[in-house]
């Protein structure tokens, strides 16, 4: 039988804002990745959404990105090898204090936005990301973009890695993500047209890119990204459709 992760960014409200649908959407997706406080998130929320998913059953997962609020961590700043490591490594503590409270252990870990993106083509940082993950605890597994630059630093250093797909996301020919900034297309708003991406991705380790070429890919789990207006419709059509499939949803462990 197939399996596939379905998983979501969450705990992205703060202060007095709140963004996205975190308690239904965990009752329908797997593996949750939980902002840290840098890009979103704040001390309350990551309380209150590691309980969450404690109570569904679904795999916990910090979220780090860049100190940048107000761009939700959707920026380009500029930060050393040695500076992205000890960035990363402070948020995974951040979050990992809100598990042991809730007696409850940290799974996975999956970079944020423009630090995502970066580390799937620049090697430096994806190493760096890599490092901190082993620093912190070499069983927590590393979610990167199918076939990056992130992907091969964590294999390198010895870590699990998950190959993640996006159901709300175009791709380009090179098998990176339409820019959000850089024009149209970037993001799917359609249900129907996600679960058929999604659907290819995992039957036939292809994507169409946004210039209609079959690229290579490998699917073991999907993002649905949380402040996606359209999440929770994507996340339950896509958990429906696929277990009718016979694809078994479940976390990666």
């Amino acid at each position: 039988m197939k399996k596939i992760d379905l998983n979501c960014d969450l705990g992205e409200s703060f202060g007095t804002y709140k963004l996205g649908n975190d308690e239904l959407i965990l009752s329908e997706v797997t593996s949750a990745n939980i902002a840290c406080g840098f890009h979103a998130g704040d001390a309350h929320v990551m309380y209150k959404t590691v309980l969450l998913a404690k109570e569904k059953g679904v795999a916990i997962g910090a979220h780090p990105g860049f100190n940048d609020i107000l761009g939700f961590g959707r920026r380009e700043i500029p930060h050393t090898p040695l500076e992205i490591t000890e960035m990363v490594l402070y948020q995974i503590g951040a979050l990992s204090a809100f598990c042991k409270a809730h007696e409850v252990k940290l799974s996975h870990v999956k970079p944020h936005g423009a630090l995502y993106n970066l580390a799937a083509k620049d090697p430096y940082i994806a190493k760096a990301i890599a490092k901190a993950v082993v620093l912190f605890d070499s069983d927590l597994l590393l979610y990167g973009l199918s076939g990056s630059e992130l992907i091969s630093a964590g294999k390198e250093v010895g870590l699990q890695t998950v190959s993640e797909v996006f159901a709300d996301r175009t791709y380009q020919n090179d098998g990176s993500l339409t820019s959000r900034t850089s024009g149209e297309n970037a993001i799917i708003s359609e249900t129907e047209l996600a679960l058929s991406q999604v659907i290819q991705m995992i039957e036939t380790s292809t994507v169409t890119s946004v210039d209609g070429q079959s690229i290579p890919i490998v699917a073991e789990s999907v993002c649905v990204h949380g402040d996606n207006e359209h999440a929770l419709l994507f996340a339950k059509a896509l958990r429906e459709n696929l277990t009718k499939k016979g694809v078994s949803v479940r976390p990666i462990r």
